[in-house]
């Protein structure tokens, strides 16, 4: 599987996500820029993650169906044409970091996906049916960054 080159103009790879992208000044999402798509792909898939939530892995964002010639989101916006679905808020979109004050900085994992074939997720789809998509899919390359956020 070839790599996916997954960036961000608002922060560098496991470095502090800013403020302006958090939950309590209003889930503005950062821009992402992509390169590396493979030749083949289908539709492109991205879900943010916080693995070091206390009651487990928290979704913060589930996009599918992103048409492969896309190769950024731009700040304050979901995926161009792409299939939400419910993040951890119980909102479609984007959610933004908000760790329990005082808990150590945690790490949201932002991964974007190649699919070779149409994931056909519905709206408002969630990270479980997210997965077993994934478990499923044939995944052609996939790229991750790594922001931290803590209060």
């Amino acid at each position: 599987m070839t790599g996916i080159m997954l960036r961000s103009t608002a922060f560098n790879d496991h470095a502090m996500i800013p403020h302006d992208y958090s939950h309590e000044a209003g889930d503005r999402s950062p821009e992402l820029e992509w390169t590396g798509t493979p030749e083949g792909t289908a539709e492109l898939a991205l879900i943010c993650e916080d693995p070091d939530a206390p009651r487990g892995t928290f979704t913060h964002w589930l996009a599918a169906g992103i048409a492969p010639d896309v190769e950024q989101v731009a700040a304050g916006t979901d995926p161009q044409g792409a299939t939400l679905g419910r993040n951890d808020y119980g909102e479609r979109g984007y959610g933004g970091p908000h760790p329990p004050a005082g808990d150590s900085p945690h790490r949201y994992f932002f991964h974007v996906y190649a699919l070779a074939d149409h994931s056909r997720l519905p709206e408002g789809f969630t990270a479980e049916d997210f997965h077993r998509c994934l478990q499923n899919a044939d995944v052609l390359a996939s790229g991750t960054l790594v922001g931290t956020y803590g209060r």
